[in-house]
């Protein structure tokens, strides 16, 4: 077969090649191919039908074969035999596939570049040969599957279904007839030795894709250096050195511990749910408030991104302060004070504040050497107390310093809270050592693999700070007393030895002459006493003083590094409106130096307050915020059951990430309760805020799943439930073509509907569907109309509309009312559209559904006004004027169209209740003068009755009105409708309808009935007799609603029905012209005939 189809192939070359020119340059003109260059060398290639030794054509730049390494897509072109080889292409032996079409695609790159590749697959193709066949029709790729602009490689486009699915056009190739079926059959079979594949990338041209996507070096950390670290040196606080051991003092050992472990419990289940999130996507930067807003939408996030950025721009002041009072303390001890203590705290804290801001603003790379010298000072100074605390000294004795003895172990393992502490106020002062893990998350965008970093680095990190902790806790209470004085004086003497019960006493100190009678001490040292104990255990003090220091700055540093990195990323997404310029980033690593600035500016103004006292809490209630968000976004995405929700990290439990949630909300209120209280009002202030702005983003978050979730689980139960006259809603189907087509009868429906009942606006096309449903349902969101836009294809208006009678809508959420404008230019076009008119009206009724038809005198389709129109489907906002001048028809009928936008004055809804159709004439208008733009309306009610019953009538009808609680300012009985209406509108009714009359009693029986078929709208003369009396009842109706409802500002009246096959649709028609013309704005109901009101309860 093989051979044959070459064979033919050859036999078609000298046809082909006098066409060839001509399509090569229709389509040359019309597609190019853009090669992006990945990885240098190229492998010289032959043609697998050829020979291998074969040499290069001339001219071309690689070997013949249709690879080009140089290329990240293969090409092939159709060969020339002729040997003119189009320019910028590969000559190449061989023919494509007849499943090939033209297609266009767009690579993105993170560079910020676009890359557009255009590419006629008639003559080229990305994908050379899929399984042995030569066509579009793509394998696989990641590249598919990146975002618009992927940091790590290209994003390209998958052949769409419509080049894969669509015919081809059949005029591209003029091949001859008697060619034409062995090539078309030719091109189909598979190349058994065609051109390579679009092969999977080698590691060289994922390493050169790689590198091409990220600015030339850029710094990009491990999970060590990035996460470990940072974590390590936040939670290693100052905490460490100068309240652990006063922890231990208050606490006990016991108690100390499990305050530890509390905090651990709720730092490592906050960690598993950070590794969760940041496991489920390609995390990029902005650390916490990334994590939460891609989780929990913009609203949580915005405002959760900004007090988290703010809380850590504060804290880079807490940690320089905390830093600057050690300082100064060493100064004050070698009576160095400058000034006074405040003003050197001042002084000091400005200074340090500035240096930090030079090594952030140096770079990432200057950062990280920093952290690490700081981390290298800070564990020698963990390893200096531990292996200061195993050599006792009896310089130290006095000081209350033994060396691990189990007495003073068993004496310390009980509490001893003095004071106002309790064992919750001494959590409270723990736990903001726990806040730092977080560290490592906020610079995401600075990882290498932030997906392995973050989890593996803060859950490490947690680990070995937890353990250092609760070493120091046991040690600091196994080897030091709680109260000592200092004095080497203060020994007992052996014959009262026996009666002494402390610790101290054994080894022959008395240190109860620091401790009243009355419960009170004044010693200097101790556990309780001294919070320096620690540099008095350590083996060299100094060591020490120099953890303090490096715990205190390297903590300075990761806030100011953390803040304007979480600042910039929230400002890129424009959650609030006006922090645009500092989403700018400078430099090969997009450092927001806008953002560090302001930072350090916040951080300098409460430097120089120098008593941080009261807002502390606050920033730990901040953090804490934060990480009960985390723990609530994994519950929450989890409870969602969302199939996006993969997260690869699988050590999570959604129930226990809600515990996790509750924990912090508890802390909170534990630290600091009226600081708790300040944070959530915070939070829910910028929370409302950003719901109320509503930011154009979709980040696919848990929010919008679980909505999903709950709509489909409750429309499932609704629907397991019967209907009940007392929940019966109006659930529209409106005929409005396009949304921004028909305003006057979107606005009117819209009404009645909003919040009340379902409204869909249907819309029947003709012609092929486009993809532009988004749109649409985007403008009527945009515009405030609670609606549902469904278009549907058919043959015509008729057949869409009995679709999307039947098929629109899910379970109970299913419309059972059918409204449509009234068609005013019926006599004016083409009687059969009048006939698709009245018979979905009767479809209506078939499908048990409730039909409303609104007429205005001046129109209700607006959408030639439109600049474009709406071949263009430009979507002029209701309130917009097209710029072209309009003639006073299309004036009026663009000031009609908003006529129900506005706010109704006062006047009157006319409901003329002819004929009960089970309430829903009734129900339209209760509903609609309930809305605030109605309400300054009242409800008319006609009735029809009998000169000599009108009272009877009125009482009667009063009484149900009263039942039915619907309020009503007159109620007229009508006595007069079989009166016989005036002869000249008689005669104008027969001169409207003649045009349309059959007139069968004028030609033959068979031509008349032939006529009758053709045209099944005509009026015969029986059916004209035979409905006479209802003919003048409509007349006559005008008359009476011209005289009683002239100045209505809607008339709601009983829609008159005509039995299906019996009258032809130009007299229904000229029954509902007759009936609403030259009225105000009139709306002919006409339910189902099933109760809609009832007066039980």
């Amino acid at each position: 077969m093989i051979r044959t189809c070459e064979a033919t192939l050859i036999s078609l070359s000298f046809s082909f090649s006098v066409v060839w020119d001509d399509v090569y340059s229709i389509y040359h003109s019309r597609f190019q191919v853009d090669l992006v260059a990945e990885a240098a060398g190229a492998a010289d290639k032959t043609l697998a039908s050829g020979d291998k030794d074969a040499p290069a054509p001339e001219g071309s730049e690689q070997a013949a074969g249709g690879e080009e390494a140089k290329g990240r897509f293969r090409v092939v072109n159709f060969v020339d035999p002729s040997g003119a080889s189009p320019p910028e292409a590969v000559p190449a032996e061989g023919f494509q596939n007849g499943d090939t079409v033209m297609s266009e695609g767009s690579l993105h790159s993170s560079t910020g570049g676009q890359h557009h590749y255009h590419y006629d697959t008639h003559t080229n193709t990305y994908y050379l040969r899929t399984f042995g066949h030569n066509t579009i029709d793509a394998v696989p790729n990641i590249d598919f599957y990146r975002q618009t602009a992927a940091p790590l490689g290209d994003k390209l486009i998958r052949p769409t279904l419509s080049e894969l699915h669509d015919e081809l056009d059949k005029g591209l190739f003029p091949l001859s007839a008697d060619h034409s079926l062995s090539v078309s059959f030719c091109l189909q079979e598979p190349f058994e030795d065609g051109f390579a594949n679009g092969d999977e990338l080698t590691p060289a041209e994922e390493a050169a894709a790689k590198e091409a996507s990220e600015p030339k070096g850029a710094v990009k950390f491990g999970w060590i250096k990035g996460v470990l670290v940072r974590c390590m040196l936040n939670i290693w606080g100052v905490m460490l050195f100068i309240r652990m051991s006063w922890i231990v003092g208050q606490a006990g050992i016991v108690l100390s511990c499990v305050i530890v472990l509390m905090a651990t419990v709720v730092t490592t289940i906050t960690g598993l749910s950070t590794s969760a999130i940041a496991t489920n996507g390609f995390v990029r930067g902005g650390g916490a408030y990334y994590l939460i807003s891609r989780s929990l939408g913009p609203e949580f996030g915005g405002s959760i991104g900004l007090i988290f950025a703010f809380a850590n721009a504060v804290a880079v002041a807490m940690y320089v302060v905390g830093f600057a009072e050690t300082v100064v303390e060493l100064l004050a001890s070698v009576d160095c004070i400058m000034t006074d203590e405040i003003n050197d705290i001042r002084i000091v804290g400005t200074i340090t504040v500035i240096l930090l801001l030079g090594i952030s603003v140096a770079g990432m790379e200057w950062e990280a050497k920093a952290q690490i010298f700081l981390l290298v000072v800070l564990i020698t100074a963990i390893f200096n107390y531990f292996i200061g605390s195993f050599i006792p000294l009896q310089s130290k004795e006095s000081q209350g310093f033994f060396g691990y003895d189990s007495g003073i172990m068993m004496e310390n393992m009980g509490p001893d809270f003095r004071g106002t502490e309790s064992f919750f106020s001494v959590f409270a002062i723990f736990f903001p050592a726990a806040t730092g893990i977080l560290a490592g998350a906020n610079i995401s965008g600075d990882l290498s693999d932030p997906q392995l970093a973050i989890p593996r680095g803060t859950l490490l990190a947690i680990l070995i700070t937890g353990i250092v902790y609760l070493g120091v806790a046991i040690s600091t209470g196994s080897c030091i007393v709680r109260d000592a004085t200092g004095n080497d004086n203060d020994t007992r003497s052996a014959q009262i030895m026996a009666n002494c019960t402390d610790a101290a006493c054994k080894f022959g100190y008395d240190f109860s002459s620091c401790k009243s009678d009355d419960g009170l001490y004044n010693c200097r040292y101790g556990l309780q006493n001294d919070f320096q104990v620690m540099s008095i255990v350590s083996g060299f003090g100094p060591i020490i003083t120099a953890g303090i220091f490096s715990a205190t700055l390297s903590s300075a540093l990761a806030s100011l590094v953390s803040a304007p990195k979480v600042f910039q990323a929230l400002c890129k997404d424009n959650i609030y409106p006006g922090l645009e310029m500092f989403a700018k980033g400078y430099g090969k690593n997009n450092e927001p130096l806008r953002g560090y600035i302001l930072t350090f500016c916040i951080a300098l103004a409460f430097i120089l307050i120098a008593q941080l006292n009261v807002i502390a809490p606050i920033i730990s209630n901040f953090f804490l915020a934060s990480y009960a968000l985390i723990n609530f976004s994994v519950f929450h995405a989890s409870l969602a059951n969302s199939p996006g929700w993969r997260p690869s990290f699988k050590y999570y439990n959604m129930w226990v990430s809600l515990a996790g949630a509750v924990l912090c909300c508890v802390v909170m209120f534990v630290i600091n309760w009226w600081a708790a209280l300040m944070t959530n009002v915070i939070v829910m202030g910028l929370y409302i805020y950003v719901s109320y702005k509503k930011p154009d983003v979709n980040w696919g978050s848990s929010t919008q799943a679980l909505t999903y979730h709950q709509a489909l689980t409750h429309s499932l139960h609704l629907s397991s439930v019967e209907d009940h006259i007392k929940n019966f809603r109006p659930q529209c189907l409106v005929m409005t073509g396009y949304p921004n087509s028909r305003p006057a009868l979107l606005h009117l429906v819209h009404a009645f509907t909003k919040n009340v009942g379902l409204m869909i606006c249907g819309h029947v096309r003709t012609v092929k569907l486009s993809n532009d449903q988004t749109r649409y349902q985007r403008w009527l969101m945009k515009n405030e109309t609670k609606a549902f836009y469904t278009p549907v294809f058919a043959e015509d208006i008729r057949e869409g509309t009995q679709y999307l009678l039947q098929a629109a809508g899910l379970g109970r959420l299913r419309p059972n009312t059918l409204v449509i404008g009234f068609k005013n230019d019926w006599k004016d076009g083409d009687m059969m559209n009048v006939e698709t008119y009245i018979q979905m009206i009767h479809d209506a009724f078939d499908y048990q559904y409730g039909a409303v038809v609104l007429r205005l005198k001046e129109g209700l389709d607006v959408s030639h006004i439109s600049e474009q129109g709406v071949l263009t489907h430009t979507f002029l906002g209701p309130t917009e004027k097209s710029p072209q001048t309009l003639n006073v028809a299309d004036q009026r009928l663009l000031d009609a169209s908003q006529l129900f936008k506005r706010k109704q004055g006062k006047g009157t809804v006319d409901v003329w209740w002819l004929f009960d159709d089970g309430g829903l004439t009734l129900l339209i208008p209760y509903l609609l003068t309930n809305k605030k733009k109605w309400n300054d309306c009242k409800i008319r009610v006609f009735i029809g009755g009998k000169i000599n019953r009108i009272d009877h009538d009125r009482r009667a009808m009063a009484t149900l009105l009263s039942k039915f609680r619907i309020d009503f300012s007159d109620i007229n009985v009508l006595g007069d409708i079989n009166t016989k209406p005036k002869k000249e509108n008689v005669t104008a009714f027969e001169e409207m309808i003649e045009p349309y009359r059959l007139k069968e009693d004028d030609m033959e029986q068979d031509t008349a009935e032939a006529l009758k078929a053709s045209e099944p709208w005509r009026i015969t003369d029986n059916e004209l007799e035979l409905y006479r009396a209802k003919t003048n009842r409509q007349i006559r109706l005008n008359e009476l609603l011209k005289e009683h409802s002239s100045t209505a500002n809607l008339i709601v009246m009983s829609m008159p029905l005509a039995r299906k096959g019996a009258v032809s649709s130009a007299l229904y028609m000229s029954w509902l012209e007759t009936l609403s013309k030259d009225l105000p704005p009139l709306l002919l109901v006409r339910g189902n005939h099933q109760s809609v009101l009832t007066f039980y309860s």
